[in-house]
């Protein structure tokens, strides 16, 4: 029986004087502006008082506390505090906008809010139902003083063990509400183990490696693949307040980083970068991440001398494969091998095994015996999506792939209606459900365009309601109307105005045919640019 805060307990012991968690300098930060490296002890430390706190205030097992705490230290420390007591955490997106804040609260039904001060979205979704602590984000929790009485029953007698949920993550589906995943301490650790056992070019030294993650702690792959998996060999943490590309290499050799966690979007924003003598400088091994395709990984090894490892991943399965044993095809999207503790196979509509070459639906389990060991552990309030997920003793991945003859899985597409923009996954449906509740929108369809940067954005075909006239004004319109409901990166970067959309004989949108193969926006003679739009939106939220 193992938690996340046993893991890191027992390397704190090991190695209180190891370096745990480095923050990159930023001037204008609002925490740390000159940077800091915090050793195991120094974190122990403040999250044994930190639990020791909450423990006072009546939390334990079996409540949940979300969490709106950015990238900040912070969050790592009272992750560890709350997890020591068997109390799962629910990671805010900071981007979120108070409605998606108040659906995520409704589900969740969390005993504790902690937040950063003057979070105004938060503000307008709370109802006063739930306590809500306010921290500074700047001291390792330091500052706290009073947390709120828990207010619902009292926690479970019995200690918290790796079947205890630690972590409740909201992931976008094909629905226009975003599902629960719920995470146990073994799905969270055997994640973050399973990420550094793949050895060849992706060889983990233990007590050696210093890696940087920039990526958010609301993410699968921030919580529980980078932070994990220093906890478990002994390594630190690098970790800034988000993706910059114009300081990510100042960032990586002043940190004195070993590996890079990417994702395609950090590989092509790099890539487009001037080039820099730090980029020469650095002291990376290899990189591991999903998203950047073969041309990408090539260039970038070529241009920063590393290997870029690709694999594939997503939160309903935790366990990522990475394409590490020998023939690799790095000409394609290969991802991986079927391999004990994690079996792929590629099927058909029917659940028929399809042969080498033929492209299908990716789908995963532990083992024949114990297929959903180390997977999410279902959806919350929600068995019956669970239970399709799961059919035929596979989970069911959504993505579309083909074998090698060797066994090599490669990638080729999501079969979801979903958006992959910068290594988040936008739901097409739920941004149809918020552009028809405008006014001027009869009928919406949200679908996937190319983009050289991010992978994906946004493309919204709009019918019009009577009496509106299609115009880049009327475009901007729809846009701030998106914009006071969505969070910015899921905004549209494309609207095209149309007289219909095309439907199938059980009136489906044929939502293929708008975009066509290419998914190229720029090609539609009636698409409407909104990217600068989007960018300025973004930039203001942060």
């Amino acid at each position: 029986m193992y938690t996340v805060f046993s893991v890191f307990a027992a390397t704190a012991d090991a190695a209180a004087f190891k370096p745990s968690l480095c923050i990159p300098a930023r001037p204008d930060h609002g925490y740390f502006p000159d940077g800091v490296e915090l050793s195991y002890g120094d974190i122990a430390r403040q999250v044994c008082a930190l639990r020791d706190q909450y423990r006072a205030s009546g939390f334990g097992h079996g409540h949940r506390a979300c969490l709106l705490l950015e990238n900040r230290p912070d969050f790592i420390v009272h992750w560890l505090a709350l997890n020591g007591l068997g109390v799962s955490i629910v990671p805010i997106n900071p981007a979120y906008r108070a409605a998606e804040i108040e659906y995520l609260i409704a589900h969740a039904e969390p005993d504790l809010i902690v937040t950063l001060h003057d979070q105004k979205e938060l503000q307008k979704a709370l109802t006063g139902a739930v306590p809500v602590l306010e921290v500074s984000g700047d001291d390792l929790g330091a500052s706290v003083t009073q947390i709120p009485l828990a207010r619902r029953p009292p926690p479970r007698t019995c200690e918290p063990g790796s079947e205890t949920e630690a972590a409740l993550l909201y992931t976008s589906g094909t629905t226009a509400r975003p599902k629960g995943c719920i995470l146990t301490n073994e799905y969270v650790v055997s994640t973050g183990r399973w990420y550094v056992s793949h050895g060849g070019e992706a060889t983990y030294h233990a007590g050696a490696e210093r890696l940087y993650s920039p990526l958010p702690l609301f993410h699968m792959a921030g919580l529980t693949l980078t932070p994990i998996a220093m906890m478990l060999t002994g390594g630190c943490l690098i970790l800034p307040e988000r993706f910059n590309a114009k300081l990510a290499w100042r960032d990586i050799v002043s940190c004195r980083a070993t590996v890079l966690h990417y994702l395609g979007v950090i590989v092509a924003a790099l890539l487009a970068q001037p080039e820099t003598p730090d980029e020469k400088a650095h002291a990376l091994r290899f990189s591991m991440g999903v998203g950047a395709n073969p041309e990408q990984r090539a260039r970038a090894r070529e241009r920063f001398g590393i290997p870029f490892v690709e694999g594939w991943g997503m939160t309903e399965t935790g366990r990522s494969p990475f394409n590490t044993v020998e023939p690799r095809h790095l000409e394609t999207n290969t991802i991986g091998r079927s391999v004990p503790g994690l079996e792929m196979i590629v099927l058909d509509a029917d659940g028929n095994t399809l042969p080498p070459g033929t492209v299908g639906e990716l789908c995963v389990r532990h083992s024949e015996a114990t297929p959903r060991r180390g997977f999410f552990s279902g959806y919350l309030k929600d068995p019956v999506a669970t239970e399709q997920a799961w059919r035929g003793g596979w989970f069911h991945t959504g993505d579309s792939t083909w074998q090698h003859a060797d066994g090599a899985i490669v990638f080729v597409d999501r079969l979801k209606h979903l958006v992959r923009r910068a290594g988040e996954n936008i739901s097409a449906a739920e941004i149809e459900a918020v552009l028809t509740t405008s006014p001027l929108v009869k009928q919406a369809a949200v679908v996937a365009a190319r983009d050289p940067i991010r992978d994906e954005e946004v493309a919204a075909f709009i019918v019009i309601n009577d009496g509106a006239a299609a115009s880049r004004a009327l475009a901007q319109d729809i846009f701030h109307f998106c914009r006071k409901r969505l969070a910015p990166f899921k905004l549209p970067a494309w609207i095209a105005f149309v007289g219909e959309l095309p439907l199938t004989s059980t009136n489906k949108i044929q939502k293929h045919t708008l975009l066509g193969p290419d998914k190229d926006p720029q090609a539609h003679p009636d698409m409407i640019d909104l990217r600068q739009e989007k960018t300025n939106a973004i930039r203001q939220s942060n």
